[in-house]
């Protein structure tokens, strides 16, 4: 169910970012005004983040991302042993999103490509931030410094790494659960309007990566379309792993500087955890003893059962 939850929360993600990604190039490309734009696209990184959290995050505490859940594990005692699983299923929600999105445009992005042939521009454009590839892998632009490209995919990293484990931290009084997915989607939209142009030589055309999830399986989905000529060369490895140091590197800033030494718990984290923890507790109980939805009084019983045992 975890595997599950992890899986859907990025296909939501990426289904929304690579949707209003494939509208911006489809639009840039066949010179159509007005269907994209790099606004269009951070708010739908914005909403398909705050809606994985809603939906999917209870499920499985809403990692979504490979950085998250190593970070889960140095700092919160997450079990190593879920780790690679649940990498594994982030990465094959990216996977099958970027399949579906393709299934959706896959008519439009071929006659894009027919008429890139047509006019000599295929092998200039195609796998560049503005080419069909582009919509679903990253790449750079021909000549990019490729220090520059780092440098700023890992402060962008950082910079989400901070924002994420504060609004995930359930001593902070200034962000309440509910909030939480808002704030996290918004940060990202944030960079992508601020620093995806800052990498590349095109305005519109940028690459912040800031999800190995996201960047792997869409990267494996482009290299099943079109080979490994899509496979995104050195650029491939900052895009898919500088996310992690630098998650790694904010989320010890934070735990360091920032978190409550005195764990106070305000009351929405309070009622929040209290759900979690009854939902760990109705999992240990022998099937027999399990409460159903439909016993209202047992369920009541129980969650405060649960509040009294925090």
């Amino acid at each position: 169910m975890e595997g599950i939850g992890e899986f859907t929360g990025v296909f939501f993600y990426v289904y929304c970012g690579v949707g209003a990604t494939a509208a911006n190039n489809i639009g840039n490309l066949g010179k159509i005004a007005g269907i994209g734009s790099l606004l269009t696209v951070g708010f739908a990184y914005a909403l398909g983040i705050a809606t994985a959290v809603a939906i999917a995050g209870s499920n499985s505490g809403g990692h979504f991302n490979p950085c998250v859940t190593i970070s889960h594990a140095v700092w919160h005692g997450f079990p190593w042993r879920k780790v690679l699983p649940f990498m594994f299923f982030q990465i094959l929600g990216a996977y099958f999103a970027c399949f579906l999105v393709y299934g959706q445009y896959r008519t439009t992005l071929r006659e894009l490509e027919s008429a890139l042939i047509a006019n000599n521009m295929y092998d200039q454009i195609q796998f560049t931030p503005n080419g069909v590839a582009g919509i679903f892998a990253l790449y750079t632009q021909p000549g990019a410094n490729l220090r520059d490209v780092f440098m700023n995919e890992f402060f962008v990293d950082f910079f989400l790494g901070l924002i994420i484990w504060g609004a995930m931290d359930p001593t902070n009084f200034f962000v309440s659960p509910t909030v939480a997915p808002w704030i996290i989607g918004l940060a990202y939209a944030v960079m992508i309007w601020d620093f995806a142009p800052a990498a590349s030589k095109h305005p519109f055309s940028g690459l912040v990566s800031a999800n190995t999830a996201r960047d792997l399986g869409a990267r494996l989905m482009a290299i099943t379309v079109w080979g490994t000529k899509a496979n995104g060369g050195t650029y491939a490895a900052i895009s898919a792993l500088t996310n992690i140091p630098a998650t790694l590197l904010a989320t010890f800033v934070y735990e360091v500087f920032f978190t409550d030494s005195s764990r106070v718990l305000p009351m929405a984290q309070q009622d929040f955890l209290n759900g979690h923890k009854a939902h760990l507790d109705h999992k240990k109980l022998d099937p027999s003893q399990r409460i159903t939805s439909s016993t209202h009084g047992s369920t009541e019983k129980a969650s405060f059962q649960a509040v009294d045992g925090v």
